[in-house]
C-alpha cells in the first residue's frame, strides 16, 4: 500500500467553550486552568486560586466577552478550524489524485472534540502514520509542549499506535509567511496601507509569563522572527512596525511591549491609524475579535486615534490551507 494513503493529518487547536454560558465557560476554564503546562505555580497555592476565586468570577464575564463575537455556526475558533479541516481533506485529496488522499481531522486541547477522538477518527480511516500539527505557528511550553503531553497519553493507551510526525513549530515556513503578507495586503487594497497614511503596523502576539522566557521557552524569540520575516515580506522598515504582546494574564509580569498599553501610548503620541495584525493566530478569536476588535479598538480612539484596522486571520484563505499541506508534506518526508 503506498504510503500516502496510510497517512493522515490531525490539526489541533487549543479548543472552546461549548456556548458563551457561564456554564459552559467555567467548564472549558476549569480544564484549561488545571494545565500545569498552562500554570506552573505550585498546585497547593494555585488550586485554591482556581476554585475559589478564578471559577467563580470569571465564567460570567468571559461568557459576556464570547456572546459578543460568537456565530451562528458556534465558537470562531471552532467554526474556522473545522472549515480549515474540511478544505484541507479536499486539497489533500485532489494533490494525491489518482491516489487516495490523505484523510484529515481535527482534535481540541481541551473540550470537543479531544485530540484522542481525532486519532480514533483517522484510525478508523486507516491510517497507520500521523502528521500532528498543532495550529501555535510559534513554540511555547504552555501550548506545543500540552499538546504533546495529550498525545503521549493517547499513544501509551493503544496496544498498536500510530506512527507520529509531529510539527513542533512553522514560524518561519515560507509558505505561511506569505500567506500572512497575501492577507495583509488583501487588506490594504481595500483600505490603503498605514504607511501611506502615517500609520503603523502592529502585529499582536499571545503572551506568556516572562519567567517562562527565561527558563528557556524559545516563544518570544519565534515570535520575534516570524515579525522580523513578514515585515521584510512587506517590505516595512523598522520604523513603520511593531511587535506587542497581548492577553495577559494575572499580576506577573509577561513579555512585553503590552498590546493595548502601546496603542494607546502611539495614539498619544500622535498615531493617527493602527493597522493590528496576530501572527500567531491562524484563526480569529476570542483573543483577536473580542479583546483587540472591540477593546483595543475602544481604547485606540478614546487615546486620540482615528483609525483602527484588525486585519482577519488566516482562516480559510487558499494560501494558508496550502501552506498547511505543504507543512504536513514536510513533516511527512
Amino acid at each position: 500500500m503506498p504510503v500516502a494513503s496510510k497517512t493522515g493529518i490531525l490539526l489541533v487547536n487549543l479548543g472552546t467553550p461549548s456556548a458563551p454560558t457561564t456554564g459552559a465557560v467555567r467548564t472549558y476554564l476549569r480544564e484549561f486552568l488545571s494545565d500545569r503546562r498552562v500554570v506552573e505555580i505550585p498546585r497547593v497555592v494555585w488550586l485554591p486560586i482556581l476554585y475559589g476565586f478564578i471559577l467563580t468570577t470569571r465564567p460570567a464575564k468571559s461568557a459576556e466577552k464570547y456572546a459578543k463575537v460568537w456565530m451562528t455556526e458556534g465558537s470562531p475558533l471552532a467554526v474556522h478550524t473545522i472549515r480549515q479541516t474540511k478544505l484541507l481533506s479536499g486539497l489533500m485529496g485532489e494533490q494525491a489524485k489518482p491516489e487516495p488522499g490523505w484523510p484529515v481531522a481535527y482534535g481540541m486541547r481541551y473540550g470537543e472534540p479531544t485530540i484522542a477522538r481525532g486519532f480514533e477518527q483517522l484510525r478508523t480511516a486507516g491510517c497507520s502514520r500521523v502528521v500532528l500539527l498543532p495550529l501555535y505557528p510559534q513554540f511555547a511550553r504552555s501550548t506545543t509542549e500540552s499538546v504533546r503531553d495529550a498525545v503521549d497519553r493517547y499513544l501509551i493507551s493503544r496496544t498498536a499506535p500510530p506512527e507520529v510526525r509531529f510539527v513542533e513549530h512553522f514560524h518561519d515556513d515560507p509558505g505561511y509567511i506569505d500567506a500572512l503578507a497575501k492577507r495583509i495586503m488583501k487588506h490594504w487594497e481595500q483600505h490603503g496601507s498605514p504607511r501611506a497614511r502615517g500609520g503603523k503596523l502592529v502585529m499582536s502576539f499571545h503572551g506568556i509569563p516572562k519567567r517562562s522566557v527565561e527558563r528557556g521557552d524559545p516563544y518570544q524569540k519565534e515570535c520575534l522572527q516570524t515579525a522580523d520575516l513578514l515585515a521584510a515580506r512587506l517590505g516595512f522598515g523598522k520604523e513603520d512596525w511593531i511587535a506587542t504582546f497581548q492577553s495577559r494574564f494575572g499580576k506577573a509580569e509577561w513579555l512585553q511591549p503590552y498590546t493595548e498599553p502601546t496603542l494607546i501610548q502611539l495614539a498619544k503620541e500622535g498615531l493617527t491609524r493602527a493597522d493590528v495584525v496576530c501572527p500567531g493566530f491562524p484563526s480569529d478569536c476570542l483573543e483577536t475579535l473580542e479583546e483587540l476588535g472591540i477593546g483595543a479598538r475602544e481604547a485606540f480612539l478614546a487615546a486620540g486615534g482615528k483609525e483602527f484596522h484588525l486585519i482577519a486571520c488566516l482562516n480559510e484563505d487558499n494560501a494558508w490551507i496550502e501552506a498547511l499541506a505543504g507543512i504536513a508534506r514536510k513533516a511527512a518526508d
